[in-house]
C-alpha cells in the first residue's frame, strides 16, 4: 500500500465539486447566524437555553476546533456537519473516530457514489419493498492548498478496494495525524472520475443548494432522476 508521505501537494488553486445530502436532515442554521467564533458560542449558549434539541441538530462540537469551522461562508452548516455528526460506521477514508466531507468532481459522480452505497444499506432492510429517497444537491466551492493527490497511484492499490475499507482507513487516520487538509483520489463508483476527501471544512469557500434529486427503491435502486432546481 502507498503510503501518504511523498504524494505530490497541490499549490492552492480554487475549484468546484459536488455532493449529496438526505433531504431529511435539514441545515444547521447556528452556524450560518454568526461570523465568528466567539459568536457562535454566545449564540449557543443563548439558544440552548429554550432549544433542547440543539444538542442533536449540531452534533458533538468537541469532535472539532472552532479554528476549523469557516465562518462566515455560505452554507457553513453544509461545511461543518460531516465533522459534527460522525458515521460511527465509518467510510472510505475514516474509521469513524472522526468525520470527513467527501466531495466528486461532477454531481454524476456524486449521484453515483451515493446511489451505490444507498443500495448496499438498503439492501439489508428485508422489509423494505419500495421507496423512495430524495437527497439535495451540493455545489461546493473550496481550495485545495497544501491538498494531497492520491490519483497517480494505480486502482489496483488497496486504498481503492471497492468493499474493504481496511488499508484505506489506514490510509485517511495517517493523513489526519500528519494534519493534511484534503486528499483527492479516484472514483471508485465513477471511473475515469475523482473525488476528494476534506479532513477539516477550513478550505470550503462556500456551498449552495442546487438541485433535488430521488432514488427509486424496488428491491434494488431502479431508477435515479432530478426533480427540482434549487
Amino acid at each position: 500500500m502507498v503510503k501518504p508521505a511523498g504524494l505530490p501537494v497541490f499549490a492552492g488553486e480554487s475549484l468546484q465539486a459536488y455532493r449529496l445530502v438526505n433531504s431529511k436532515f435539514p441545515p444547521i442554521a447556528i452556524f450560518d447566524d454568526v461570523a465568528d467564533a466567539d459568536e457562535f458560542d454566545v449564540l449557543y449558549e443563548i439558544q440552548a437555553l429554550t432549544n433542547p434539541r440543539l444538542k442533536n441538530e449540531v452534533g458533538h462540537l468537541e469532535l472539532i476546533p472552532r479554528s476549523e469551522i469557516p465562518f462566515g461562508i455560505t452554507g457553513c452548516s453544509y461545511a461543518t456537519a460531516p465533522f459534527t455528526h460522525v458515521n460511527p460506521a465509518g467510510s472510505r477514508f475514516s474509521d469513524g473516530s472522526f468525520g470527513v466531507l467527501y466531495l466528486a468532481d461532477t454531481m454524476e459522480t456524486a449521484l453515483a457514489e451515493v446511489q451505490h452505497h444507498q443500495a448496499l444499506y438498503w439492501s439489508k432492510v428485508r422489509e423494505l419493498h419500495y421507496e423512495r429517497f430524495v437527497f439535495r444537491g451540493l455545489s461546493c466551492s473550496f481550495v485545495d492548498k497544501a491538498m494531497q493527490d492520491a490519483t497517480g497511484i494505480a486502482m489496483s492499490d488497496p486504498i481503492y478496494a471497492p468493499g474493504d475499507y481496511t488499508d484505506s482507513r489506514r490510509f485517511g487516520k495517517a493523513l489526519k495525524r500528519a494534519g493534511s487538509p484534503g486528499l483527492r483520489y479516484h472514483s471508485v463508483r465513477m471511473p475515469g472520475s475523482h473525488c476528494w476527501a476534506l479532513m477539516t471544512p477550513r478550505p470550503v469557500l462556500s456551498i449552495v443548494q442546487t438541485a433535488h434529486y430521488e432514488m427509486i427503491w424496488n428491491r434494488q435502486i431502479t431508477s435515479v432522476n432530478q426533480i427540482s432546481e434549487t
